[in-house]
């Protein structure tokens, strides 16, 4: 069988890329604007070629006719909920620091023109608070001959033990059909023909301890007591009035919802974020910091897979990543049109 050929793009430290190596797929090509995360791509042997440069800087018409698929999530924080709050910058293509990469994305598709281009970002690229990001999305998938199919996933309902939801994207060049989604194979419940929820306990048991170095830390920093009567998967709503608590600290849906939020192993993860925080969780239901190697685990990246970087810049590109099993099934899936 041919080994198809992947150029990656917003790479972060492989994720997607990562996905697609299991599924069989070969990438030539793999780029990222930060230096740590590309070391961390050349370390893994991602791509045959990893540079590192803004891609408004990249000419793509030399992997025109090479390259099968391309891949790729541009950066996420324009068309993130956590922007609705921060009302002194701004969402979507009028973002100062990567509002253009959406559009470049769709550069290097019209230089390259691959059979199929898989594109991810949060869900809330589909609020219509961003509606003509999603609109350019379209207008420019027909005006360069592909059939595009998108959705929200939830990647707890592929398998991953985390409910990540995510903005889908797929398109395929219009002589080769229209792509639909993978069947999910995971659900919440007891679903007749899928399989329960991939859990934190299942997949983080053999690390559920807690070392003298961890007792020391404070999760939750001035409010690490209030942590340790948290319940495991609970967050701050256990101290407010409408939850029944007898004395409230909290207002109702005063904090972000991660704020003191705890894990619990009959679950799977709520969404890891890019950001390491003493506050925002989620925290191990045994009151300490997630590890790297967890939150590895909650992504579905190979426990052997090199990251570059201190703690915190280690934390942001597995938080940054696409989960590399939900890549691969979309992967698998995307064979199907090849």
């Amino acid at each position: 069988m041919r080994q198809y050929n992947v150029l990656s793009l917003f790479s972060g430290c492989g994720g997607m890329d990562l996905g697609f190596k299991q599924a069989g797929y070969h990438t030539v090509f793999a780029t990222d604007v930060w230096d740590v995360a590309c070391e961390t791509l050349r370390l893994n042997k991602a791509a045959d070629t990893v540079v590192c440069e803004d891609v408004r800087n990249l000419d793509f018409k030399q992997y025109a006719g090479i390259v099968d698929v391309v891949i790729g999530g541009p950066p996420c924080p324009p068309y993130s909920q956590t922007r609705h709050y921060l009302t002194e910058k701004v969402g979507g293509f009028d973002d100062e620091k990567a509002g253009f990469c959406v559009p470049e994305y769709f550069r290097a598709i019209s230089e390259i023109r691959p059979k199929v281009f898989m594109f991810e970002n949060v869900d809330g690229f589909t609020f219509k608070t961003y509606k003509e990001p999603l609109e350019f999305v379209q207008k420019e998938s027909e005006k360069l001959g592909y059939n595009i199919t998108y959705k929200v996933v939830n990647a707890a309902n592929y398998g991953v033990p985390q409910t990540r939801k995510r903005f889908i994207c797929i398109g395929i060049k219009k002589e080769l059909g229209t792509f639909v989604f993978p069947k999910e194979t995971h659900s919440e419940k007891d679903e007749i023909g899928k399989q329960k929820w991939v859990t934190c306990g299942d997949v983080m048991s053999d690390l559920d301890n807690i070392t003298e170095e961890e007792m020391l830390q404070r999760p939750g920093s001035k409010d690490y007591n209030l942590l340790l009567q948290i319940p495991a998967g609970d967050n701050y709503l256990f101290f407010t009035e409408k939850r029944g608590h007898p004395n409230p600290v909290f207002k109702w849906k005063s904090r972000y919802w991660t704020f003191l939020l705890k894990l619990s192993p009959n679950r799977p993860s709520w969404t890891i974020q890019a950001s390491f925080s003493n506050n925002q969780g989620p925290f191990h239901w045994k009151n300490r910091f997630l590890r790297i190697d967890e939150i590895k685990r909650i992504q579905t990246i190979d426990d052997d897979y090199i990251l570059k970087g201190d703690m915190k810049e280690q934390w942001r590109q597995i938080g940054n990543a696409v989960p590399s099993k939900l890549a691969y099934v979309f992967a698998e899936q995307i064979k199907k049109y090849l």
